[in-house]
């Protein structure tokens, strides 16, 4: 794996724990400095983690979790911009950070997704650009949340109460 190459890391403050992640500018320097213009933003804030899959991953990022009437739209929001693929040589194991996207591998957008184990299907076909470096505690809490046909979580929510950039220590 990449050794994260940077001074910051993301802090995700959820109700479910405090997730901390490192960043790869070497191996997706866009998707990287796209988060973390996201995260700076307060574009974060509020939203949930939205898909949660045992034995795979989470997925937040999508504004549009920010409103509980909007939850038929779930999963498609974005930041009102796609980023080109950076497809790279880390693999998706337990802990990595990656793009969400649609089909189309030049999709990605603001959605992201931490993964709770390895998915070798993944690689080299998703740009993963980080990892937790503390807090997969909180993420399984996640990913261990009662679903629905979905994969939303149903009566417990997993909300982002705040999302900074911080110094890494």
């Amino acid at each position: 794996m990449s050794e994260a190459q940077t001074e910051e890391v993301a802090v995700f403050t959820t109700n479910h724990g405090e997730i901390v992640v490192e960043f790869f500018p070497d191996k997706a320097p866009k998707h990287v400095e796209a988060f973390k213009k996201l995260v700076s933003s307060g574009f974060y804030d509020g939203t949930r983690f939205h898909r949660v899959i045992p034995g795979f991953m989470i997925q937040g990022g999508d504004p549009n979790t920010k409103d509980v009437s909007k939850k038929h739209l779930w999963g498609t929001g974005d930041p009102g911009y796609k980023l080109p693929a950076e497809f790279n040589d880390v693999k998706h194991e337990r802990g990595v950070l990656s793009a969400a996207r649609s089909q189309d591998p030049n999709s990605a957008g603001s959605q992201f997704f931490l993964m709770v184990a390895y998915a070798p299907h993944l690689d080299r076909n998703y740009s993963a650009f980080g990892r937790v470096v503390s807090g997969m505690e909180a993420v399984d809490k996640i990913v261990a949340l009662e679903r629905d046909s979905r994969d939303c979580p149903t009566k417990v929510e997993a909300i982002v109460e705040k999302a900074e950039l911080r110094a890494k220590e």
